[in-house]
């Protein structure tokens, strides 16, 4: 429990927003790619995802590894547009507003999803569940002014 408080208190931090996202991604990556899908690295602090989603702009297909919060025994997932507490939304979310249908890959297993952007008192629930599954969000809302997404996932 130590070591997760540290982390927690790490990645709070404006360095590790500054850092990070240059850094885990790629290693989740390429990780990802090399154990077909097995593991992924990030995934050892918090469940995390692969999701394929379909670039808004460009129509092509992007990967990107998140961190997720599973719902319903894996039957959804809350993905969360922190951007590591940086200024502008995450890529990942533009393209799921863009192109709700998408992938994931959950523990191994490639599950095709549709995501939907969360509101109002669905959208305050959600974020109080997420803030006790990760409390450094907490920190990451507070140094932006925009309201950080959070998407619904659930299986097609």
């Amino acid at each position: 429990m130590r070591g997760v408080r540290f982390v927690q208190k790490v990645s709070s931090t404006r360095g590790f927003a500054r850092v990070a996202p240059h850094v885990f991604p790629a290693l989740d990556r390429a990780v990802h790619r090399l154990t077909r899908g097995k593991v992924l690295l990030s995934a050892q602090l918090l469940p995390g995802v692969v999701l394929t989603s379909t670039g808004a702009k460009s129509g092509l297909p992007r990967r990107t590894p998140l961190a997720c919060m599973p719902e319903d025994g894996g039957r959804s997932w809350i993905l969360v547009g922190s951007n590591f507490g940086r200024p502008g939304h995450p890529a990942w979310s533009h393209n799921l507003l863009a192109h709700p249908e998408a992938r994931i890959s959950w523990k191994g297993h490639d599950i095709p999803v549709t995501a939907r952007l969360l509101e109002g008192a669905e959208r305050a629930a959600a974020w109080q569940a997420v803030l006790a599954f990760w409390p450094p969000y907490a920190a990451y809302q507070a140094r932006v002014e925009r309201e950080i997404r959070l998407f619904r996932i659930v299986r097609r």
